[in-house]
């Protein structure tokens, strides 16, 4: 019981850092929120530490992944903002 205790932490870090994360999704962070609640209540009853290993290292995936979709976004958006303001002013 103990192993399941501490994968408890990991699980309520990962939940917060994704609802973090949520809040500049592109669909709105209401929408995340919703989406991320369901996906983790889904799992709720999930016991097996190994299965729950799994499920956490398939949520850091999702947060990389997210974290790579903002980078380029603000990358696109600079990019964009400067080459457009050197191109008129040429």
């Amino acid at each position: 019981m103990k192993m399941a205790n501490s994968l408890r932490g990991d699980v309520l870090n990962l939940y917060k850092n994704l609802l973090y994360l949520g809040r500049d999704y592109p669909k709105g962070a209401d929408y995340f929120k919703r989406r991320l609640k369901n996906v983790f209540l889904k799992n709720k009853d999930v016991k097996d530490p190994e299965k729950i290993k799994e499920l956490i290292e398939r949520g850091e995936f999702v947060m990389k992944e997210l974290e790579a979709l903002y980078f380029l976004r603000k990358y696109r958006a600079m990019k964009q903002r400067y080459y457009t303001d050197n191109n008129k002013s040429n």
